[in-house]
């Protein structure tokens, strides 16, 4: 894989960081601005809102700019919204920096998927995606665990402070080692690249995205009640667990890819069975500290291993133009998902069947997905056949 491919990870890791990192740290700032706790926590639904906002305009925006310089365009945001998060007086001067944060978000990575799949030969697309969310994969991992501690020892906003110097840093690998020959500036109008919202197989990909990640993180959002009301973990194994969950997408997130460049749709299928049957199980799973922590583990690989196949399903069939649009949008689906899925959570915890009904939930929902994902196959079979009678 060339450099270029490692320089867009390090984008993506800054990115996963300040996404994730805030809710290790709703203490320290609800502590320190003066709100409650739960409108702490909104941080995090304003980031999210931000993504999901950010990646059609931030997109429209830039969509006749070459590529390299969009994605140095997005960094840049990037590093200027954390570091006004460092220097926030207050509450909603933060929210405000958390939103122009995110509007890096959904852009970068849509572009840069467009961006990681000119860098190699076609049959590694799907890899190449999967190395640029490992980024993702490791700040999970690492840079959510390290940020936590930062924060929590020299104060949430050193945190902000290390997240900025990594964006300096993605900004300069960037500018170093993405060909400006690999990263061209889409051909056409913007009218053009809408007409890819035309095609059914693009809008079920979106939809099948979002459905399939609302399973996710249905589960993931109350893990840690999960894990501490119904499996009898102490607080305390929640964080070494997390580091399960995380490996998991680490090996997923590759796994995704590699089975992807080899057949697409059967990764793709796959991935969300294996997803829904994770989820399913897990319902069982959970009454039993083995299984659960075991479970941990096969649900982070499950999820992630959607990722490369989803992404590059969306990629193919919005081929030409409104490609980095796409994208894009499929980012911002991963994001709507995260944000429904939550949601979703709430409602059973409060007002369902409760807690332990989540998983359920779950693997109800990201069936869904699979179901919109065999017909978005169907129409295309349906198209191929229409085009060549003889298949």
């Amino acid at each position: 894989m060339p450099l270029a491919l490692y320089a867009l990870t390090a984008g993506a890791f800054g990115i996963g960081v300040t996404e994730f990192v805030i809710m290790g740290l709703l203490i320290e700032v609800s502590g320190d601005l003066g709100v409650s706790i739960p409108a702490a926590g909104l941080l995090i639904s304003g980031y999210a809102l931000g993504v999901v906002l950010g990646a059609p305009i931030l997109t429209a925006l830039t969509s006749r700019w070459p590529r390299k310089n969009v994605l140095l365009a997005l960094m840049l945001i990037f590093t200027i919204g954390n570091a006004a998060a460092a220097v926030a007086p207050d509450y909603w001067t933060l929210m405000a920096a958390r939103i122009l944060t995110a509007f890096a978000h959904g852009t970068f990575f849509g572009v840069g998927s467009v961006v990681a799949t000119s860098l190699v030969a076609p049959n590694r697309k799907a890899s190449a995606i999967a190395i640029m969310f490992t980024g993702l994969t490791v700040a999970t991992i690492l840079g959510v665990p390290f940020g936590t501690w930062l924060g929590q020892m020299f104060g949430w906003r050193s945190t902000f402070w290390a997240v900025t110097f990594v964006g300096l840093v993605a900004l300069a690998v960037i500018w170093a080692f993405v060909p400006r020959n690999k990263a061209v500036a889409a051909q056409g109008s913007f009218r053009d690249d809408l007409k890819v919202f035309r095609r059914p197989q693009v809008l079920l990909g979106l939809l099948t995205t979002v459905l399939g990640y609302a399973g996710v993180f249905a589960v993931f959002t109350y893990i840690a009640p999960i894990l501490t009301s119904l499996s009898g973990f102490s607080e305390a194994a929640v964080s070494p667990l997390m580091l399960l969950f995380g490996a998991g997408l680490m090996i997923g997130n590759l796994l995704g890819g590699r089975l992807a460049d080899r057949r697409l749709t059967p990764a793709l299928l796959g991935s969300l069975i294996a997803l829904t049957v994770v989820l399913g199980l897990m319902s069982f799973a959970i009454h039993d500290r083995i299984a659960a922590a075991a479970f941990v583990f096969l649900l982070g690989m499950s999820a992630f291993a959607t990722v490369p196949p989803l992404q590059m399903w969306v990629l193919e069939k919005a081929e030409g133009a409104g490609q980095s649009l796409a994208s894009s949008f499929n980012i911002a689906a991963f994001n709507l998902g995260n944000a429904g899925g939550a949601w979703l959570g709430g409602v059973v915890i409060d007002h369902g069947p409760g807690l332990g009904s989540v998983t359920w939930a779950a693997a109800l929902v990201t069936l869904s997905g699979l179901i919109v994902a065999l017909l978005a196959l169907r129409l295309d079979a349906a198209k191929r056949l229409a085009v060549c009678p003889a298949e």
